[in-house]
């Protein structure tokens, strides 16, 4: 018994060092610059959006809940905290996203190519906005961070990666995943 409780204490302390391990990594890795910076919105209960959803009406979208914007706050709590220079902040066109963008951020600018293409009724915009994120990005000046506050669906075809709520995932510009960090809400 004592020897499983050795062993228990053991992984606690471990896994608990790694954690802050990698949080360091991931502040160093930002603070060099020139990232990609994606950002699933922060929590928004349930998954998809109404039927009768309206790109310019709020109140017929799946929108964040108060964990959600208590969410918003701590990623942009984390950047400022942590003297994270960021170039730009695009935000898709959903509420659930310019919400959890101003939140973090205040300011950032609207990217249709960030939109969410998982319901029957986007899915058609996929490949287009694909090729326009990367038209985008191509003229990017890699010195400064950017940062894409966006859906599931989106960064998973960009980046090949399954985000979290609320979900930091980093990037070069190659798209290879350097980093996540989750952030709790």
């Amino acid at each position: 018994m004592k020897i499983l409780n050795y062993l228990i204490i053991t992984f606690i302390c471990i896994n608990s060092s790694v954690k802050a391990d990698s949080k360091q990594n991931i502040i160093n890795e930002l603070k060099k610059g020139g990232k990609l910076i994606f950002i699933r919105h922060a929590y928004a209960p349930g998954s998809g959006d109404p039927d009768n959803f309206d790109i310019n009406d709020c109140t017929t979208q799946r929108n964040l809940s108060e964990s959600g914007r208590n969410q918003a706050k701590k990623i942009g709590n984390f950047f400022e905290r942590n003297k994270i220079l960021i170039g730009k902040v695009y935000s898709s066109e959903w509420c659930r996203c310019r919400e959890t963008a101003s939140i973090a951020f205040k300011k950032y600018e609207t990217k249709n190519f960030l939109n969410s293409f998982f319901s029957a009724k986007f899915v058609e915009n996929k490949k287009k906005q694909i090729i326009n994120f990367q038209k985008f990005i191509s003229s990017w000046d890699k010195d400064r961070n950017l940062v894409f506050v966006t859906h599931y669906v989106v960064i998973s075809e960009i980046l090949n990666y399954a985000p979290s709520s609320g979900e930091i995932v980093i990037s070069d510009k190659s798209l290879k995943v350097i980093d996540t960090l989750e952030i709790e809400y």
